[in-house]
């Protein structure tokens, strides 16, 4: 209580809402300004799994458990050509920085190794130098496909809360698609969908509160060991064109990874130059994946 004659303090102001994903070039683009406004923010993986899961049962089998490990990354929407190091921006979330390096430093930093002229990565094999330079991390190359030999050690790195970095061929709804590169895009993996028989899973795993037939890796224990074998694979992954997570059939990501063999005719004229390896597309992107480590 106030003493007599004394003015009440003034009253607290509101609290401030939660931050809205950082937008690289927001300040030059009316699309990207108009585009964050009408977004509610950036939904947590498992948030958006959920939704995934209810508005597309047709994709997902009733008679298998779906187990879910994920990350979650921020989001960032990217202007121009700079899917790759946008990609790579998101995945640094994972790598326990002592501090966040900004994509204007990745951006420039990939110009001056010449890497990159508009913020493309055509070379896989640069952007694991640039990853290992930029975040201080293990790069990985895996040659060969998401496919095995490959398949168990990504399934493993990604259930362990790692990411990867993988290129493929966008569609018009950001999924995998095969145009022989000329849709080339990067994404990043943050997590794993597993759809595994049985009728009963084991005490490491706990069902989602909402979705029946939805498990996590039980957040008082360690990450268990890979079930097996899954009968559906579903990569969960985010790319520089929208907020959301996206789930991606295993399979048709591998395919598209596969094929990325050319430039698009489109990039061969326009009239800019563009940082293209000795061998191109084929050499650069085909079949090539890049996994991440602190």
């Amino acid at each position: 209580m106030s003493a007599p004659g004394c003015p009440l303090p003034p009253p607290l102001p509101p609290a401030l809402p939660a931050a809205p994903p950082h937008v690289f070039g927001l300040e030059k683009s009316r699309l990207l300004q108009e585009a964050l406004a009408g977004s509610q923010g950036s939904p947590g993986a498992r948030d958006d799994v959920r939704r995934l899961l209810m508005h597309s049962k047709d994709r997902f089998r009733e008679d298998l458990k779906w187990i879910l490990f994920c990350a979650d990354v921020p989001s960032l929407i990217q202007e121009g050509p700079q899917c790759g190091l946008v990609a790579l921006w998101m995945a640094g979330s994972l790598l326990a920085l002592p501090q966040d390096v900004p994509l204007e430093r990745i951006v420039a930093l990939a110009r001056e190794r010449g890497y990159t002229a508009h913020g493309e990565m055509f070379s896989a094999a640069s952007m694991a130098r640039l990853a290992e330079e930029v975040f201080g991390c293990q790069a990985e190359l895996l040659a060969g496909g998401l496919g095995e030999p490959n398949r168990s050690r990504i399934l493993q790195h990604l259930i362990s809360g790692r990411p990867l970095l993988v290129p493929y061929d966008e569609d018009f709804n950001h999924e995998p698609c095969k145009k022989r590169g000329h849709k080339a895009h990067w994404a990043v993996g943050a997590g794993v969908l597993l759809g595994v028989p049985g009728p009963a899973l084991s005490p490491d795993y706990e069902e989602d509160a909402e979705l029946k037939g939805l498990f996590y890796p039980a957040s008082s224990k360690p990450p268990p060991p890979l079930p097996d074998p899954p009968e559906a694979i579903y990569l969960l992954c985010k790319q520089g064109k929208s907020w959301h997570y996206q789930l991606w059939d295993y399979q048709q990501l591998c395919e598209s990874n596969l094929q990325l063999a050319q430039l698009a005719p489109s990039r061969t004229t326009d009239g800019k130059v563009y940082v293209v390896p000795p061998g191109g597309l084929l050499a650069g992107l085909c079949g090539q994946v890049l996994l991440l480590r602190p």
